[in-house]
């Protein structure tokens, strides 16, 4: 089992699932279409989904399992997903069946974050199937935790449908609270000296200033950026300058705003600077027409730039700034959401500014760090302060 790209005669692309036959995966392709196009889930969404879901399928082979009753068994899956490596015999096709050999005393093989992430795909995977008909709905219970049977959907009933259903996931691990992995000032300062071209320090600007996501600036357009004071005359309301964050699917780098929703992100001065310079760089590529970020020193000129090329770009600048670990490019739009937090700004305007769907993918941002908590026993009078001067 394998997860694969595909590409639709329309353009359109996303990630499936294929077995030893390189075969496609039925039950798994059917609901990685539906996270695509009937939630248009982003392509990188279905990649993630395929990828668990591929493990899922190979562990159930592995151990004489239908997908099915492996759907039953999640907990055994749990359990393996956690002690079994790449390296366990038994993980490789015609192996001792996926056999655990590490035990809880022995550091785990994957993060309980990435187990919780691959049950997730699997349990989406599973309730697609029960309402596709591809599975009987005795499956969810085994998958989902519910309080009373008329929480369960008619498909598992068999009654009428329209009841409510009120489940949480039956198998999950707990996920200890961590600061979130962001960029330290000093690292991103450290950056912005090492590139060799204003085109990739803008890019570096707007991923750790603006926030952006590298697919979001990446696919940035000249009529995106509204850099005026006043931007009515180009039909625009929105005042000082900003960025327009579209979601498009044609293009040509795949470059993918993830977030459903247009939105405006407000730019500083530094990052317009940064547009100016860059501005002043293209004019002397003729052939960098188009989108803003295109191939400006190497062939094809012209060219947009590839996704993998923002990691690229940080990790030579990180290297030649002399940083021991690459800078990527998450950890700096995680320096752009916590340093919104700092300034004091609501974990809505968090969420507006950074394109979450939900105000709860913004809550890692305001969980207190060392340095919040140091700030706060700071700002707090001492007794001596509140008594005044001693007689």
């Amino acid at each position: 089992m394998r997860a694969f790209p595909v590409r639709l005669p329309s353009g359109a692309r996303y990630w499936t699932v294929l077995d030893e036959n390189l075969a496609v995966v039925p039950v798994a392709d059917g609901f990685l279409r539906y996270v695509r196009f009937g939630r248009d889930g982003a392509e990188s969404t279905t990649k993630s989904y395929a990828g668990s879901i591929a493990l899922f399928l190979r562990w159930c082979a592995r151990t004489g399992r239908t997908w099915q009753a492996g759907a039953g068994q999640l907990a055994l899956f749990m359990s393996w997903l956690q002690h079994a490596g790449p390296a366990v015999p038994g993980a490789a096709a015609g192996g001792a069946g996926g056999m655990v050999l590490a035990g809880p005393g022995a550091a785990p093989a994957r993060s309980a974050r990435r187990v919780n992430a691959v049950l997730t795909a699997v349990r989406g995977m599973v309730v697609h199937a029960v309402a596709a008909g591809q599975a009987g709905g005795q499956l969810l219970p085994a998958v989902y935790e519910v309080a009373d049977a008329r929480d369960l959907p008619a498909a598992a009933r068999g009654d009428e449908p329209g009841m409510s259903w009120r489940m949480r996931a039956r198998h999950r691990l707990h996920e200890p609270a961590r600061p979130v992995d962001r960029a330290g000032d000093e690292q991103i300062a450290a950056v912005l000296r090492a590139c060799r071209s204003a085109r990739d320090a803008l890019i570096v600007l707007l991923l750790a200033r603006a926030g952006l996501r590298r697919g979001e600036a990446l696919g940035l357009r000249r009529a995106d950026v509204h850099l005026l004071a006043d931007s009515s005359a180009l039909g625009c309301a929105v005042a000082r300058p900003h960025v327009h964050v579209i979601r498009r699917e044609d293009n040509p780098n795949g470059a993918w705003a993830k977030s459903r929703r247009p939105r405006v992100v407000p730019l500083d001065f530094v990052t317009v600077q940064a547009f100016d310079a860059c501005e002043f760089e293209r004019m002397g590529v003729p052939q960098a027409a188009g989108s803003d970020f295109v191939n400006l020193f190497r062939a094809p000129l012209g060219a947009p730039m590839r996704l993998d090329a923002v990691n690229d770009l940080l990790a030579a600048a990180s290297r030649r700034a002399g940083l021991g670990t690459a800078v990527r490019p998450h950890q700096l739009r995680h320096a752009s959401g916590s340093g919104i937090a700092d300034a004091g700004s609501g974990i809505d305007v968090i969420a507006d500014l950074l394109g979450h769907a939900s105000v709860s993918s913004s809550q890692v941002y305001v969980h207190p760090d060392p340095r919040r908590l140091r700030a706060a026993v700071d700002m707090v009078p001492s007794p001596r302060e509140l008594a005044g001067p001693a007689r």
